[in-house]
């Protein structure tokens, strides 16, 4: 969507910081032990007590409440009694809807013991997202995103993940444009002051390609690498964009 009015901006802004509230409290509770389906308990109650809904069970009929993937899961992970070991690398995603509005985050936590690589990729993920801040201006195309992420991505010794990627988001969870993780020349789409997006560099420890499990969602690494995530919904503006799901 882009943004039109104070009512809109308002909009986004409450949903945006309660999902980056229901991160922190779900990131605030990850350790071995604990199963993806309590992780995804203790974000649904959060957002429930606060007039939130999951986006994903709205609009797609999501088996859980949120996203939770593990290891080589690089997106859409459902919420199960898979308990969490040491050594796992966890990613949690949510995306919720308030009062017709959307917002959508992601975070990637890396349990100890771990190799130092998995924190390697982690840590290389919020960076590229660093890096894509500063590309994300009011008209400029939206591949410079991309160009921007792939670029760091490639001096950390990683990969990108070239099916998953960006897309707007507000009045549903997929909105125009799609905002590629690498300088994708198909795509001519111009940044617009208030369009609100997703970005999210989503990587791979090797290259590879995605393949998605029998269960018609969770979407892994096809080599059974490891895959880190991070996304924040954003507002383009002519400068800073504005990160409207930092809690």
């Amino acid at each position: 969507m882009t943004i039109r009015s104070d009512a809109d901006l308002t909009g986004m802004t409450q949903v945006g910081r309660l999902v980056g509230l229901a991160l922190e409290e779900m990131r605030a509770a990850v350790a071995p032990g604990i199963t993806t389906a309590e992780l995804d308990q203790i974000g649904a109650t959060f957002l429930r007590k606060r007039g939130a809904r999951s986006a994903p069970q709205l609009v797609y009929g999501f088996p859980g409440f949120t996203c939770i993937s593990v290891n080589d899961e690089a997106v859409h992970g459902i919420p199960s009694r898979r308990a969490l070991r040491p050594g796992d690398v966890v990613k949690l995603d949510v995306t919720a809807e308030l009062g017709g509005y959307i917002a959508d985050a992601a975070v990637t936590l890396v349990l100890p013991p771990a190799a130092p690589k998995a924190r390697e990729l982690s840590d290389c993920a919020k960076s590229a997202f660093t890096q894509a801040m500063m590309a994300a201006r009011a008209g400029r195309q939206v591949a410079q995103i991309g160009r921007a992420v792939e670029r760091e991505v490639r001096r950390c010794g990683f990969h990108v993940l070239r099916e998953l990627g960006g897309h707007g988001v507000g009045r549903s969870i997929h909105e125009r444009p799609s905002v590629p993780n690498y300088d994708d020349p198909r795509e001519r789409s111009v940044l617009e002051e208030g369009m609100v997006i997703t970005v999210e560099p989503i990587l791979a420890l090797e290259p590879t390609e995605v393949v998605t499990q029998s269960n018609g969602w969770t979407i892994c690494t096809a080599n059974g690498c490891l895959s880190t995530h991070y996304e924040h919904t954003i507002v383009v503006t002519h400068d800073q964009p504005i990160i409207l799901t930092a809690a």
